[in-house]
């Protein structure tokens, strides 16, 4: 994972220094270039002053606001409505495939009790963190909920209900509608504190342990609330994914006879969604709190502004309740600006609607600015980590195995290294984080013009809610251009 190479690159800078000196020692040091996985995660030397590009990514953002202030609401109406039909009825197999689903799931935490102990030769860190996390959440965002097919909860919960003589799959509790997404909240609390805090997250063995444990503990919540309740509101990947799939272009809408597979407009399968409740809301602030503090974390702002210097001596170990204060800090930060945001625009316009719901709803709007920068943060770890994943899962157990053929494939990293790619990963990143705002003044719009049918009031509800969308705008292309430390 991003962690573990990024002390590697640490050590491969410093080795590049030395090498200067020689040109024997420093064409050994290029030779030793699989190492610099991360090498141009952030901190870019710009083709432009940073406040060009700061300036710009809010321009572009206001703008939309501006744009959709001047265009007809049933034009945008009509867009956001528009289908396609792919095929009728429910797709059938998922119980098979979350079986394969299991089982290559069992097979990775056995690999991480007993295969190499190097994370990045090791297939259950690669596959968790790069391909599952990163990865599989931009599918589910962007594409559609591939998650649907591959959660490895489901089969095994259909084939314990039937052997248990229960083809139904009724729960014997059903799960309490005021606890609402709270469930969900604190596991994705605990997986961020893991992923961003622990002092071992890529540790293969240490991962399986808790991998498997936190199988077996949501396996038991399905099996007592039923898989539907719990992977919606309980087990937080399945919530997360869910919610993340109402923004993919194919989608499943309907239920039974009546469902069908469309080809739609990123973000159009929002249109019908109910308010989240409060738990819902925070739930989904949480997840792109946790993203935008790995990158803060990371900046020599962050590390000076704490003292501690993580390549020395303890480490990661030393900021752990700091990095624990300042994740919850940043989550109630955003939360806070989110609610006054909208209790502004509500006041505005003297609206009746309750906070309640409208929060609940404009929250939606959050969902594609978290996409953004999901793809923005884990680009190059995507690039790079995702050949390492490839190598991995040909030999899982390091037994000498080639079973995908990718056992021997030649990592390249240069597709993150020099001025030109450099100057091409920046500004993808920087292009999806202002697009994914201006989805977001768009999603917001939508949901504007549903709590207030009058177009005026619409646009008034919304603009507290730009506004803060502008500043996050900076902030993100800011934590993009800031050198990093850590």
């Amino acid at each position: 994972m991003s962690r573990s190479v990024g002390r590697k690159i640490s050590l491969t800078a410093a080795a590049r220094q030395a090498g200067r000196a020689l040109a024997a020692a420093s064409a050994l040091a290029v030779t030793a270039s699989p190492a610099l996985a991360h090498v141009s995660d952030r901190g870019f030397v710009l083709l432009l002053p940073t406040g060009h590009y700061l300036a710009g990514g809010a321009v572009a953002v206001a703008a939309s606001f501006a744009v959709l202030a001047l265009m007809p609401g049933t034009a945008i109406g009509a867009i956001a409505h528009a289908r396609l039909p792919l095929m009728r009825g429910e797709p059938r197999g998922r119980q098979a495939t979350s079986l394969l689903s299991f089982i290559v799931f069992a097979v990775l935490v056995l690999a991480g009790w007993l295969g190499s102990r190097d994370p990045l030769s090791n297939p259950l860190p690669l596959v968790v963190w790069t391909l599952m996390w990163v990865g599989l959440t931009l599918v589910q965002g962007l594409v559609g909920n591939l998650w649907r097919w591959i959660d490895p909860w489901y089969g095994p919960w259909r084939l314990m209900r039937r052997l248990a003589g229960d083809r139904s799959g009724r729960p014997m509790l059903r799960l309490p509608s005021w606890i609402g997404y709270w469930p969900a909240f604190a596991l994705f609390f605990g997986f961020a504190w893991f992923e961003l805090i622990d002092p071992a997250p890529d540790d293969p063995a240490r991962l399986a342990t808790v991998a498997a444990a936190y199988y077996a503990a949501n396996l038991g919540a399905t099996l007592v609330f039923g898989h539907d309740e719990w992977s919606r509101r309980g087990e937080c990947l399945s919530a997360f994914y869910s919610l993340l799939s109402r923004y993919a272009i194919i989608g499943i809408e309907g239920e039974g006879a009546t469902a069908r597979t469309v080809l739609r407009l990123p973000g159009a399968g929002i249109e019908a969604e109910r308010p989240l409740p409060p738990s819902g809301a925070l739930f989904l602030l949480l997840t792109l709190a946790s993203v935008s503090f790995d990158g803060l974390s990371r900046t020599f702002f962050w590390l000076a502004a704490n003292g501690v210097n993580p390549l020395e001596f303890p480490g990661r170990s030393a900021m752990m309740w700091t990095n624990t204060s300042g994740l919850l800090a940043t989550f109630a930060v955003l939360a806070i600006a989110y609610l006054l945001a909208v209790a502004a625009g509500q006041a505005m316009t003297h609206s009746v609607v309750t906070l309640r719901r409208a929060g609940g709803l404009f929250v939606w709007s959050i969902v594609p600015i978290a996409l953004a920068y999901h793809f923005s943060h884990y680009l190059t770890v995507l690039l790079v980590n995702g050949q390492y994943a490839l190598v991995a899962l040909s030999d899982p157990f390091a037994a000498g195995w080639n079973l995908f053929g990718t056992a021997y494939m030649q990592v390249v990293t240069g597709v993150t290294l020099g001025a030109e790619a450099a100057w091409i990963v920046w500004n993808l990143q920087a292009a999806a984080i202002v697009g994914g705002h201006v989805l977001a003044v768009l999603a917001a719009h939508r949901i504007a013009t549903r709590l207030h049918p009058h177009p005026a009031h619409a646009l008034l509800s919304e603009l507290p809610l730009t506004v803060l969308m502008v500043a996050y705008t900076v902030f993100g292309l800011w934590l993009l251009a800031t050198p990093t430390g850590a």
